[in-house]
């Protein structure tokens, strides 16, 4: 075999490995979001060799290129050994027939347009429409699509129905800026806001969604005591875009690249300006470079850092330090505070590698059943059990926190930043996993049990609400330029939160159903997502 056939296989190799990693990761083919995670190079890597036997897998790589080397050798060896000094007739008419065969299988149907990648998503199923793709063809198919679109005419002709929703007050004037008055009910004690966005916390997994395994007791007797949202969902999968529509509230709806990594969307204004006496921080156990966390972040004003490069504590992983220690360093900054302050506090722990500090003697993993683990929406056991362990590093965090006085006036947020793919048939109906609604549906949750009155809420929600509904919750005027509403205000209408899906779908949850669109074609679809009569 000659190098250039060598490079070409080894190239083959590589995009179906890292395409079976890609769906093992999250269920997704590979496609050109993959270059997002090409832009931070060191972490990445560094994540996949904590993650995957990397080792095996490139012995396994060599070993396959030398396989291939040696059964081309042979093959061509024996046909030349057959054919020597013999004359070899070659009859024209079997290759033009098989060239035409193969042209028609390529093209892949009769009509006057060809076979494109995005046709396997009208077979109106994630599996089979991934089944169908070809890894090198949907890379190099999407790689075009990366590049940030935006369409203003489109934006002015479907205003009116956004204003609508909004309630807009000149629903005639392209503009989505307003001035919120304080609502009655409203805080007047200047209460410290703690916004804590949970990495890969997905509803179906907890203990609020009636998960038998039980994961998050201790979230879930918080939520009995706080204003806990059963149905909210991320606009979009992935930590930098539920980032960046929790801080600026607008949805991230770029298909295969981060909004974060955007310079035309990165400068935006965010409701969090509005607490102009508060002190602001952002704490993260890791480095805030990573999908450029730190551009998006230098829209709060006078924010103040505390990462794994000021924080006094071990490293655990390629994230950082662990959320125990986050929370904890986290704490005492906050009991030193004079004045109100506003926090942002990221995790990071429930995420591949799956590492739990061995120092957390107080936190006992535990074993279940394959066959459990995969019916309530689990794979490995390290997943399960960092997910737990998210819950016992919330539960540090608040018993800790109840000790100080800033508790008694603090209103803790709690959100996740998206959730995860995986097997939901335990817990709610068919849509939520043949949709793939679990990689967007997500626990919030409001904790203040000196300043709120517990209520659980079902209607539809989206992470674009979260800032509206905390500028809400305090006595205190504020401008709003986003898409999101105060879910608490009592004239809110409408419950609805739009998804852009991770299989190729733009689409509204409502509290009955799912409406769907898939991309670049005419399908759409409206699932039903409640057991109920409708």
């Amino acid at each position: 075999m000659d190098l250039v056939s060598c490079c070409g296989y080894f190239h083959c190799f590589v995009f179906f490995i890292a395409d079976f990693i890609s769906f093992s990761y999250n269920e997704t083919r590979l496609d050109a979001g993959a270059m997002n995670f090409v832009e931070d190079p060191g972490i990445s890597l560094h994540m996949i060799w904590q993650t995957y036997p990397l080792v095996w897998i490139l012995a396994g790589l060599v070993c396959a290129l030398i396989s291939v080397q040696w059964a081309l050798s042979k093959t061509y060896g024996r046909i030349e050994d057959t054919i020597q000094n013999k004359t070899v007739e070659y009859r024209k008419g079997p290759f033009i027939i098989m060239a035409v065969v193969l042209a028609v299988f390529v093209y892949g149907r009769v009509h006057s347009k060809p076979l494109m990648w995005k046709d396997a998503f009208a077979l109106k199923d994630g599996f089979k429409a991934y089944l169908a793709l070809n890894p090198l063809q949907n890379f190099v198919a999407t790689m075009r699509l990366r590049k940030p679109v935006q369409n203003e005419s489109q934006a002015r002709q479907y205003f009116p129905l956004i204003a609508e929703f909004l309630q807009l007050s000149e629903p005639d004037v392209f503009n989505y800026k307003r001035t919120i008055a304080p609502r009655s009910g409203a805080l007047k004690s200047k209460p410290n806001v703690v916004l804590v966005i949970c990495e890969s916390f997905s509803m179906y997994k907890s203990t609020m969604s009636g998960n038998p395994l039980n994961t998050t007791p201790y979230f879930d007797s918080l939520c009995k005591q706080g204003i806990f949202f059963e149905r909210c969902f991320s606009p979009h999968f992935s930590t930098a875009r539920g980032l960046f529509a929790i801080i600026t509230g607008i949805p991230d709806v770029q298909l295969f690249k981060f909004s974060t990594r955007n310079p035309a969307a990165l400068n935006q204004n965010t409701i969090i300006n509005n607490f102009e006496e508060y002190s602001k921080h952002y704490f993260l156990g890791g480095d805030p470079k990573f999908n450029n966390f730190e551009g998006l972040l230098q829209n709060i004003k006078e924010l103040k850092l505390h990462t794994e490069e000021n924080i006094h504590a071990s490293r655990l992983n390629v994230w950082g330090i662990s959320d125990k220690d986050l929370f904890l360093a986290a704490n005492d900054v906050f009991k030193k505070e004079k004045k109100p302050f506003f926090a942002i506090v990221q995790t990071s722990n429930n995420h591949r590698p799956y590492t739990i500090p061995v120092s957390d003697t107080d936190f006992v993993s535990i074993t279940v059943s394959k066959d459990s683990l995969k019916k309530y929406g689990f794979e490995p056991m390290e997943e399960l059990n960092a997910f737990r362990y998210s819950d016992y590093c919330f539960k540090t965090f608040i018993e800790t926190a109840k000790k100080e006085d800033y508790f008694h006036n603090t209103i803790f947020v709690f959100i996740g930043d998206h959730g995860v793919a995986g097997n939901a048939d335990a817990v709610y109906p068919e849509a939520w996993t043949q949709q793939r609604l679990t990689d967007e549906h997500v626990p919030l949750l409001f904790y203040a049990p000196y300043l709120l009155e517990p209520q659980r809420r079902s209607e539809t929600v989206s992470q674009i609400d979260v800032l509206p509904t905390i500028a809400g919750l305090l006595a205190r005027p504020y401008v709003n330029t986003t898409l999101g509403r105060d879910l608490l205000h009592p004239a809110k209408k409408y419950d609805m939160a739009f998804i852009t899906n991770t299989v190729g779908k733009i689409g509204v949850v409502t509290n009955e159903f799912y409406y769907t669109k898939t991309l670049g074609l005419e399908d759409r679809e409206m699932v039903p997502v409640t057991d109920a009569p409708v």
